[in-house]
């Protein structure tokens, strides 16, 4: 990979005259390290497509560390040429790597193609607090709470949380936060039976943790099912994405270990910030 006589850094990707080199010193100087490796070979035929094919052998790269959060990579005219094809082409394979969240483009003078930060994987496996599994992912949690308040618990919340339409449920909404910046936005009920005076609690923190300290009751287990939506004009507001936008709606009811519900949620995690995760296992005998 050639070096940069001015700087000492290396350039990206091994396209002569390619200036893939960081903004920032302290960042490595290259923008994929392929070292002297020749470009993947595209598949000129029926039934693929080359964006396609950049844009899997790119994600791939991400994947294995070959690019970074915070790596810029070569320019649009670089990257089409390194790989053989048009600059359309290549703008396609890029946006639909934006549009999934692995890369993020800007514009201007510092502007360019940079490898986003990583996703949160949210590990349906286990059943554990939002801001519990961020701060194993090491981000910083916090929340900003949009409303609170008493109401009927409805058709829905009443089916999941056992009990009648018209008894009482405290509903808290609030936005996610994940180092300071919008994921999820939650819309949580709770029967106001089981935990009297809930809503004067700080609700800013993990409501898991509080019922827990308060009322000596933490979810044991919960059943989540997942549908992929798109975000409407409130949602994009509150989470800051675009009209339109990919969202997952997670609807969740938690249990405590007696069997009795506590929580019926309805959460909306943002599709470019985050990431799903299940283990499976081989059923135990026969279907």
């Amino acid at each position: 990979m050639a070096t940069d006589p001015g700087t000492g850094r290396r350039r990206g990707l091994g396209v002569p005259g390619s200036r893939a080199a960081l903004p920032r010193p302290a960042r490595r100087g290259l923008a994929l390290r392929t070292g002297s490796r020749q470009p993947p070979e595209i598949v000129r035929g029926p039934g693929v497509t080359l964006y396609g094919q950049i844009e899997d052998w790119l994600a791939g790269e991400i994947a294995v560390g070959a690019l970074v959060p915070g790596d810029r990579l070569p320019t649009e005219h670089d990257l089409a040429e390194w790989f053989g094809v048009s600059r359309m082409t290549l703008r396609h394979a890029l946006a639909e790597l934006a549009r999934r969240g692995l890369v993020t483009r800007t514009t201007g003078r510092h502007g360019g193609t940079f490898v986003a930060a990583p996703k949160l994987e949210q590990d349906l496996t286990t059943l554990a607090g939002f801001s519990e599994q961020l701060r194993r992912a090491g981000m910083v949690a916090g929340a900003r709470v949009l409303s609170a308040l008493l109401r009927p618990a409805g058709p829905a919340a009443a089916a999941a949380l056992q009990i009648g339409e018209d008894d009482e449920v405290y509903e808290i909404r609030r936005i996610r936060l994940a180092d300071g910046r919008p994921i999820v936005l939650e819309r949580s009920r709770f029967p106001a039976s089981r935990f009297p005076g809930m809503l004067e609690s700080r609700l800013d923190g993990s409501l898991y943790e509080l019922l827990e300290v308060r009322y000596g009751l933490r979810p044991h287990r919960a059943r989540e099912s997942l549908e992929p939506v798109t975000a409407g004009v409130r949602e994009a507001e509150a989470l800051e994405v675009a009209e339109g936008a990919p969202l997952m709606l997670v609807e969740r009811t938690a249990y405590a270990r007696s069997g009795e519900p506590l929580e019926f949620a309805r959460d909306l995690f943002r599709g470019d910030r985050t990431r799903v995760v299940m283990w499976t296992s081989e059923l135990a005998g026969d279907m």
